[in-house]
């Protein structure tokens, strides 16, 4: 090959990396563009809402000026918690159950192909199941049905977060090298204890990031509550009783035709925004500092 073509091929070949790289940056910002303008206005109309009155007081009657959202942010976090205390367990566990216990087998199928079903599942659709078995019948022994309730609303959103965790806890697990593994089977630990106390500590941060993220998805839904919690325009922090929540009081707003009512739905938007991603930066600071690390 001569000089000449050698060098025409190597100019060719920079102008290819050059150019792939320039349409790969662009194709990112082209992702990125619309969502950092969503935010940006959010930022905008929701900081000119935002005051004291609406974190520590609850709504208005209609006509009435001022009043906050207190009550919702306080229902959010119930729902929030109810919500998790169901679905990561359950979740987990199922992923666990998917790595080490049941490859190959006919329910571990069965179980991988419902996460990913339910993954697809409209949280609308999700929301009419709650009420159909929780809200719509009477059950004499279980005192949280035939009514709308916090409750029905925590399992809703409970159930929402298991395809995800349980799928990434599988993913994260299956990432863990065979050899920590056969070490720990190697020195006499009994395979259950391996995978407590080895296998899943050290997928711990990937773990933890999946529950994270099906926390963000479901921290927003309106859908479900709709047809579980119905709403409450005061202090509740009852389990059995209707209760607030963000996402519900935005949409109640937002549809109002009351500007004072859309102010406080901007404002709400951006507290619930803020709220989730304060909530996942803090999972993700905690464990890149190897609190949470399996290997600390």
């Amino acid at each position: 090959m001569s000089s000449d073509a050698f060098q025409f091929r190597s100019r060719m070949r920079s102008f290819t990396d050059r150019l792939v790289t320039a349409l790969a940056i662009l194709a990112t910002l082209i992702v990125i563009a619309p969502l950092v303008a969503i935010f940006v206005y959010l930022l905008y109309m929701g900081t000119s809402s935002l005051n004291l009155d609406f974190f520590i007081k609850t709504p208005v009657p209609v006509g009435e000026t001022g009043g906050g959202m207190a009550n919702a942010i306080l229902g959010s976090g119930i729902l929030l918690g109810v919500a998790s205390v169901i679905g990561v367990p359950i979740g987990i566990g199922a992923g666990i159950f998917l790595a080490e216990f049941g490859r190959g087998g006919k329910l571990a199928l069965a179980i991988r192909f419902t996460a990913d079903v339910l993954n697809g599942v409209p949280s609308i659709v999700m929301g009419l199941a709650a009420y159909a078995l929780i809200v719509a019948p009477k059950i004499p022994f279980l005192p949280f049905t035939g009514h709308f309730s916090a409750f029905s609303g925590g399992v809703a959103l409970g159930f929402m977060m298991i395809p995800t965790v349980c799928r990434t806890t599988e993913e994260m697990l299956l990432m863990v090298p065979h050899a920590v593994r056969e070490a720990a089977l190697g020195l006499g630990v009994p395979n259950w204890r391996s995978v407590l106390s080895i296998t899943v500590k050290t997928a711990s941060p990937g773990i933890i990031t999946g529950c994270m993220l099906a926390f963000a998805r479901v921290a927003g839904e309106t859908a479900p509550l709709i047809f579980t919690v119905l709403g409450n325009q005061f202090w509740s922090t009852n389990l059995n009783q209707p209760i607030a929540a963000l996402p519900l009081q935005i949409y109640v707003y937002a549809m109002s035709p009351y500007d004072d009512w859309h102010r406080l739905a901007w404002a709400g938007s951006l507290v619930l925004i803020v709220l989730i991603v304060l909530a996942v930066s803090l999972v993700r600071y905690v464990t890149s500092r190897g609190v949470l690390k399996g290997a600390s």
